[in-house]
């Protein structure tokens, strides 16, 4: 994904967003990037992947989210399916 591709679908997030908050704030643990615009505190999908970005951090990793956003948009979308009540 690209840096204004939107990792919290929910708030409209982006990646650029996220990668400059941890490099600011450097966060002990990837619960507080939901300081970020609140990341992560809508549908949970992300959360994930935040956790990932938070992880690729603390190892000085490139921060990155692979795939496409039309690919995780579907991701979510099953995501949000797969939540609802049967």
């Amino acid at each position: 994904m690209k840096p204004t591709d939107h990792v919290c679908l929910c708030y409209r997030v982006e990646l650029a967003k996220v990668c400059k908050y941890l490099k600011r704030e450097d966060p002990p643990v990837a619960s507080l990037i939901s300081e970020c615009l609140d990341a992560g505190t809508g549908c949970g999908w992300c959360v994930p992947y935040l956790k990932e970005l938070h992880r690729q951090h603390k190892a000085g990793e490139e921060l990155t989210i692979e795939g496409t956003p039309a690919e995780y948009a579907d991701g979510r979308q099953a995501f949000k399916q797969d939540k609802r009540p049967q």
